[in-house]
């Protein structure tokens, strides 16, 4: 597979705690300390000719309808040729600690509207889809509301050409190694071997790994 990004791209990673990793806010060139940064330290080491920006703009906390609601500023108007999308878990989360969730139509519809903006403007797209695992135990209950979601995510990436990265059966696979806590200490939130697992297969999606 050649690789996807082209000399002097802007790669925009854009989400929720897991993207966002602890970012200084008030730097705009901040990563965090997760994915976002593994990711880009690995592709720029590998292909430092083609002077690739990554910018990442993730939330904690954040729900499909907080995207919309701040997508021109930060998404749009930085203009990124490829933009990775990893939002979800909290569209779950909040339905099982305060009873605010966000229903898989609502989410779907509004995940469509960010990538209809996105995609008229000629960037690629790179979608990740939202995990869950058992630890604490509770965690099984949130599937009902999940797998939906998940479903959601891969049709859109279908329905707009985009390349996926499906984290769920990734991390289900990993859990098979060692113990699922081993990975997200309390089922959502990546350990530093979560945040390479997810780097490792974005840098795979984009042609990236060896």
């Amino acid at each position: 597979m050649a690789v996807w990004l082209e000399q002097g791209d802007i790669v925009l990673f854009q989400g929720d705690s897991i993207t966002d990793a602890g970012r200084v806010r008030e730097n705009g060139n901040d990563l965090g300390k997760g994915y976002a940064l593994m990711t880009a330290a690995q592709f720029s080491a590998k292909y430092p000719e083609k002077q690739v920006k990554f910018l990442n703009r993730g939330i904690s906390g954040n729900r499909v309808p907080d995207l919309q609601g701040r997508w021109q500023e930060d998404c749009l108007d930085l203009k990124p040729n490829l933009v990775s999308i990893y939002i979800g878990i909290n569209d779950t989360w909040r339905r099982f600690d305060s009873n605010d969730g966000t229903s898989t139509e609502k989410f779907k519809e509004g995940y469509r509207q960010l990538l209809d903006q996105t995609a008229s403007t000629g960037a690629k797209l790179l979608l990740i889809e939202p995990f869950v695992l058992p630890v604490p135990e509770d965690r099984k209950l949130w599937r009902e509301d999940l797998d939906p979601k998940i479903t959601a995510v891969r049709e859109l990436a279908r329905e707009f050409g985009a390349r996926l990265l499906c984290l769920d059966g990734l991390f289900a696979q990993a859990s098979t190694q060692a113990d699922s806590a081993f990975w997200a200490p309390d089922g959502v939130h990546p350990s530093p071997a979560g945040h390479a697992l997810i780097a490792n297969a974005w840098l795979k999606a984009v042609g990236a790994a060896e």
